[in-house]
C-alpha cells in the first residue's frame, strides 16, 4: 500500500515557458545557487497578478482539500484512508506552490524596495542640485539687487539741468551726437561739465579767501583805531556834561536809560518808549524814567546753575533742615500768593509837570505771573497847600485817578485769566492788595500795549505798540486835566470850609451884587450818609451817584430858613457836573418831592450848569453852582407872601427885582438872573 501510494503521490512540479524545472533537495550548493539565480530571473517574467489568481485558486483547492478530509475523517471508514492520503499529497503540492508564490512575493518586495530606495536617491540627487540651483538663483538675485540699489557718489551730487547743460556746456565736452542717444555717455558728460565748473569755482573761492583776508586786515586796523577813539570820546561826553545840562540835552543819561530799559519786560518797554517818544515830540514837560534793580533783573532771565556748595554742604545741613518744623498750609498759602503777586523789580516812572509846576508822579509795575500792570500816584505841588478837612479824599492815591475814562474803577483785574489763578492760592479780590501793588486800570493796560477781550479769550496777550500810541496822547491830557481840576478843588474846599465861596471876576456877571444867604458848613460825607438822606433816593436810582465818587453836605443859612445841599462830585469833574439834592428847613421841611420851586431850584444847578461853567476849563463850576444855591434861596425866601396872622415886618423884605413873583399853576418863583438889567424872570 506504502508502495502504490507513494507511485501515486508525485509531487506537481510548477513550470512556466522558458523556464527549466526544479532539481531535487539533495543536490550541491552549485545547483541551489542557479535555482536562486533562477527563480530571480524568473520574476521579472512572471505577470504578478496571474501569480495572485494562482495564489487565490491554490487557497481555494487547500480550503476543499482541508474540508473533504475532514470529511473522510469524520466517516471513520478504513476504505478512506488511502483517498485521505491522496489528498494530503495533493495539499503538499499545495504548500510547495503555496512557498513558491511566497519567494516569488519577497523577491519581488526586495526588488521593489531596491528600485525605491535607487529612485529615492534619485530624487535627493535631483533635490540637492535643486537646492543647489536655487542658492545659486537667490545669490544672484542678491548681487542684481546690490547692483540695483547701488549709490554713485554722482547722485549726490545737484548737477545741472540738461537745458543748461547743452546750453552752457562746451562742444567738446557735452558732445550732443553722442549723449543725447546714451544716458550713460550723457552722465558722463554731465560730471565732466560739473568738474570743470568746480575747477573754476575754487579758482574764484581762493580769490575771494584772498580779499576777504584784505579786508579783515582792514578791519582789524579799523576797530584799533576805533578802541583807541572809545577813550577819548568818554573824555569829551565828561566834559561836555556841564553844556549837556545847560542846553536841557541830557545824552549821557538818556543813553543809560535805554541801556537800562534793554532789561524791562515787555509791556513797560513799550510804556517806557511810546512815553519817551511822545515827550520828545509833543510834551516837553513829560519826564520819563526807569527805577529799581537791574541786577535782580537780569537775574530773572539767568537759567539756574548747578551748585556743587550745596551738593557738598547738603550733610552739614540735614541735621538742621530734620529740626525744622514743615510749614504749614497757611504758610504754604502765604509763599504761593506772595509768587502769584510778584512785581518785576524794574519799573517806569511818568512826571507830568503842569504850569504851576505841581507835578503828578505816576509809578508802573508790571506783575510777572499776572501779566498785568499797575500804577500808584502821587502829587507834588510847587507851593504849600492850606490843609482843608474836606480835600482828603482829593489827592489820595487810591481815588486820584479813579474813572479817568468812564467806567474804569481799578478794583478788579482786567485780565480774566487771574480770576482762576486767584482760585488756586486762595485770593478772594485783588482789591486787598492794591495799597501795595497799585491799581490794575484799563488805561495802564493800554499804555503798556495789552488788551484782554472778554469775548474772545486769548491764552497769552502780547505787548502792542500801535495800542500804546494810539492812547497815548488822550490819557496824557486827562491825567493833566485831573490833577489841574482837583487840585483847583482843594484850593476851593478851602475856602468852603470857612464859609466863603470863591467867585472870579470873569463870574461876577453871573450873580447880583448883593446875596444875603450864606454858606455856613462844608463838609464831606461818606456815601452811607448820602444814602440814607431821604430826598436822594432819585439820584440814587438814576445811577448817578455810585460808591466811587465823592460826597458831600453844604448848609446855606439866611435867618431862620437852613438848606441843605447833599452834593454829588463825579470824578470826572468838571467835565462830569457836580449833582445837587436840596432840603429846605423853613416852616417845616421842603424838598423836590413835596415843593415844586426846591425843584426848580435843583433845575437851576443841575441842568443850566452850562452857563456856570465860566471861563475855560471851567474848574469854577462847583463854587458857582454854590452861589447861584445862595442867590435862589434868597429869591425863594422873598417871594413867599407874608403870613398875615404873624404880626411884625416880614421876616424876608424883598430886595431882589422881580417883574413876576409866581407864574403857572405851579406857582413857580423867577429864579433866572438878567445881566446887566439886574432883574429876574421866569426861564
Amino acid at each position: 500500500m506504502s508502495s502504490e501510494s507513494s507511485k501515486k503521490r508525485k509531487p506537481k512540479v510548477i513550470r512556466t515557458d522558458g523556464v527549466p524545472a526544479e532539481g531535487k533537495r539533495g543536490k550541491g550548493d552549485t545547483d541551489q545557487d542557479v535555482r536562486y539565480y533562477s527563480e530571480e530571473s524568473e520574476v521579472d517574467l512572471r505577470d504578478p497578478i496571474k501569480d495572485y489568481e494562482l495564489y487565490r485558486e491554490t487557497c481555494q483547492e487547500l480550503q476543499r482539500l482541508m474540508a473533504e478530509i475532514q470529511e473522510l475523517k469524520s466517516r471513520g471508514i478504513k476504505e478512506n484512508a488511502s483517498e485521505i492520503d491522496e489528498r494530503r499529497v495533493q495539499s503538499c503540492v499545495h504548500f510547495m506552490t503555496l512557498k513558491k508564490l511566497n519567494r516569488l512575493a519577497h523577491i519581488r518586495l526586495k526588488k521593489g524596495r531596491d528600485q525605491t530606495h535607487e529612485a529615492k536617491q534619485k530624487v535627493d540627487a535631483y533635490h540637492l542640485q535643486l537646492q543647489n540651483l536655487l542658492y545659486e538663483v537667490m545669490h544672484l538675485q542678491k548681487e542684481i539687487t546690490k547692483c540695483l540699489e547701488f549709490k554713485s557718489k554722482h547722485e549726490e551730487i545737484e548737477l545741472v539741468s540738461l537745458e543748461e547743460f547743452y546750453k552752457e556746456a562746451p562742444p567738446e565736452i557735452s558732445r550732443p551726437a553722442i549723449t543725447l542717444t546714451e544716458p550713460h555717455q550723457q552722465t558722463l558728460a554731465r560730471l565732466d561739465w560739473e568738474l570743470e565748473q568746480r575747477k573754476r569755482l575754487a579758482e574764484k573761492y581762493k580769490e575771494c579767501l584772498t580779499s576777504k583776508e584784505k579786508i579783515l586786515k582792514e578791519i582789524e586796523v579799523k576797530k584799533e583805531y576805533l578802541s583807541s577813539l572809545q577813550p577819548r570820546l568818554n573824555s569829551i561826553m565828561q566834559a561836555s556834561l556841564p553844556v549837556q545840562e545847560y542846553l536841557f540835552m541830557p545824552f549821557d543819561q538818556a543813553h543809560k536809560q535805554y541801556e537800562t530799559a534793554r532789561h524791562l519786560p515787555p509791556p513797560l518797554y513799550v510804556l517806557f518808549v511810546q512815553a519817551s517818544a511822545y515827550g520828545q515830540a509833543c510834551d516837553k514837560k513829560l519826564v520819563v524814567a526807569i527805577e529799581g534793580s537791574v541786577e535782580e533783573a537780569k537775574a530773572l532771565y539767568k537759567p539756574p546753575e548747578d551748585s556743587q556748595d550745596d551738593e557738598s554742604d547738603s550733610d552739614a545741613e540735614e541735621e538742621q533742615t530734620t529740626k525744622r518744623r514743615r510749614p504749614t498750609l497757611g504758610v504754604q498759602l502765604d509763599d504761593k500768593r506772595k509768587e502769584m503777586l510778584k512785581r518785576h523789580p524794574l519799573s517806569v516812572t511818568l512826571d507830568l509837570k503842569c504850569k504851576d509846576e505841581n507835578v503828578l508822579h505816576l509809578t508802573f509795575h508790571y506783575l510777572m505771573n499776572l501779566n498785568i500792570m499797575t500804577v500808584k500816584a502821587k502829587v507834588t505841588t510847587a507851593m504849600e497847600m492850606t490843609t482843608a478837612i474836606s480835600a482828603g479824599d482829593l489827592l489820595s492815591p487810591d481815588s486820584l485817578l479813579n474813572c479817568l475814562y468812564p467806567g474804569d474803577h481799578g478794583r478788579k483785574t482786567p485780565n480774566p485769566a487771574n480770576q482762576f489763578q486767584f482760585d488756586k492760592v486762595g485770593i478772594l479780590t485783588l482789591s486787598d492788595y492794591m495799597t501795595e501793588l497799585g491799581h490794575p486800570y484799563v488805561w495802564v493796560q493800554k499804555l503798556g500795549g495789552l488788551h484782554f477781550p472778554k469775548d474772545q479769550p486769548q491764552h497769552t496777550v502780547a505787548a502792542d505798540n500801535s495800542l500804546s500810541a494810539s492812547h497815548m496822547e488822550l490819557t496824557v491830557k486827562l491825567l493833566r486835566s485831573r490833577l489841574q481840576s482837583r487840585l483847583a478843588l482843594h484850593k476851593q474846599f478851602a475856602s468852603l470850609e470857612h464859609g466863603v465861596v470863591p467867585v472870579s471876576s470873569e463870574c461876577q456877571q453871573l450873580f447880583p451884587t448883593k446875596i444875603v444867604s450864606r454858606l455856613v458848613k462844608w463838609t464831606a460825607i461818606p456815601y452811607e450818609d448820602y444814602a440814607e438822606l431821604p430826598y436822594t433816593k432819585d439820584v440814587i436810582e438814576a445811577g448817578l451817584a455810585e460808591d466811587t465818587h465823592l460826597y458831600y453836605m453844604a448848609l446855606i443859612e439866611r435867618g431862620t430858613a437852613k438848606l441843605q445841599a447833599a452834593v454829588v462830585l463825579n470824578p470826572g469833574y468838571s467835565t462830569l457836573p457836580p449833582v445837587f439834592s436840596l432840603c429846605l428847613n423853613w416852616k417845616g421841611e421842603r424838598n423836590s418831592s413835596n415843593d415844586d420851586n426846591i425843584r426848580a431850584m435843583e433845575r437851576e444847578v443841575n441842568v443850566y450848569y452850562k452857563e456856570l461853567w465860566g471861563p475855560k476849563p471851567g474848574y469854577q463850576l462847583l463854587t458857582n453852582q454854590l452861589q447861584r444855591l445862595c442867590m435862589v434861596l434868597d429869591v425863594y425866601l422873598e417871594t413867599e407872601p407874608h403870613d398875615p396872622s404873624v404880626e411884625g415886618p416880614k421876616e424876608f423884605p424883598q430886595e431882589k427885582m422881580c417883574l413876576r413873583l409866581v407864574r403857572g399853576p405851579l406857582r413857580l418863583k423867577p429864579f433866572k438872573f438878567n445881566y446887566p438889567q439886574g432883574f429876574f424872570s421866569h426861564r
